[in-house]
């Protein structure tokens, strides 16, 4: 839930987020084979408008916790793919901080610079009460947890299906970046599928070999060659895709990411139950709870416009108006 009286600090893994969200739109690897045409290919640009970073939609997310003390990017910004994100930058006033890629360190130095300046602020900033941290990679996980530590609550932000779970849940709260408002969530692409010519008898003739005019044993290799062939049936092709159809997760997600939502809400509302064996739950308290079990939990994700919506799909759980207040409970 957003405090609107913190004071908060933005960290972005700039190249991560970019590089993430280009795969998503693209798919899986993509940045990596078009980023090495960068310079002799102009479709490149074509495909790199298409996934651009809105990054204001981050600033606007991160502002709703509170006032933003500080907001950081940390980036090679002599690259040409993330100078085209000058004038958003510059109008949002986000600190630049410049990484060398020719240094011994630039496999890990954003992670590495990004992590030493969060916890030098932590003490630098003693009234601090969030961290954003704008990023999908693992290595974040021992910043994440001490940054809790230290008394502050911490809110990630990654690109589905291109974030660490384990990230996630060492966040208090983790937004996926496809989610925020604004973003257009990419489309699966349209499946063509190249009908192939059906075979003729000339062709069929034209690749067998050349039979002897007579002969027993030609005549029974012809019919064996002639059965042989009518076994195999065609290959039924693909179907395909609609167009419109939104991507929730990434094209193939390591589980099935409902029946994950399913089994939390269940454990959620069982669990909410047991406090004081009350039926009826606030659905707003089980959307915390839940939250807080699994901080990458959205419905918007699953394809569900509000947490209402997701609760009423799920035949095991029983939604109720009390006035302005929407309760529900395990069904009997």
């Amino acid at each position: 839930m957003a405090d609107n009286g913190g004071r908060v600090a933005v960290y972005l893994d700039f190249d991560n987020i970019v590089m993430s969200w280009y795969d998503r739109v693209h798919g899986r690897n993509s940045y990596s084979r078009d980023k090495q045409r960068l310079a002799d290919d102009p479709e490149f640009a074509t495909r790199l408008a298409e996934a651009t970073i809105d990054v204001g939609a981050i600033i606007d997310y991160a502002a709703s916790f509170g006032t933003l003390v500080l907001t950081r990017a940390y980036a090679d910004w002599s690259s040409p793919v993330n100078a085209t994100y000058r004038s958003q930058l510059v109008g949002r006033a986000v600190d630049l901080v410049q990484l060398f890629p020719a240094a011994a360190y630039a496999k890990n130095g954003a992670d590495i610079r990004l992590a030493v300046d969060t916890v030098e602020d932590m003490f630098r900033l003693p009234d601090l009460t969030h961290v954003v941290i704008v990023a999908g990679d693992s290595d974040y996980v021992p910043l994440a947890q001490r940054c809790k530590r230290l008394g502050r609550y911490v809110i990630g932000m990654g690109v589905a299906g291109s974030t660490a779970k384990s990230l996630a849940a060492a966040c208090d709260e983790f937004e996926a970046y496809d989610t925020l408002p604004g973003v257009t969530a990419p489309k699966k692409p349209r499946v063509t599928v190249a009908k192939a010519p059906e075979p003729t008898e000339t062709a069929d003739a034209a690749a067998e070999p050349s039979e002897p005019a007579s002969g027993s044993g030609s005549g029974s290799g012809s019919r064996s060659r002639r059965a042989s062939r009518a076994k195999v049936a065609p290959t039924p092709p693909p179907p395909v895709e609609d167009d419109d159809t939104l991507i929730p997760f990434d094209e193939i997600p390591p589980e099935d990411l409902h029946a994950a939502a399913s089994r939390l809400l269940e454990r959620a509302l069982r669990l909410g139950k047991g406090d004081d064996d009350a039926e009826w739950l606030h659905t707003s308290a089980v959307k915390q709870h839940m939250r807080r079990m699994d901080p990458s939990f959205s419905e918007k994700t699953l394809g569900f416009r509000s947490f209402n919506d997701f609760v009423t799909s799920r035949e095991f759980a029983e939604v109720r108006e009390n006035g302005h207040e929407r309760l529900v409970r395990l069904k009997h």
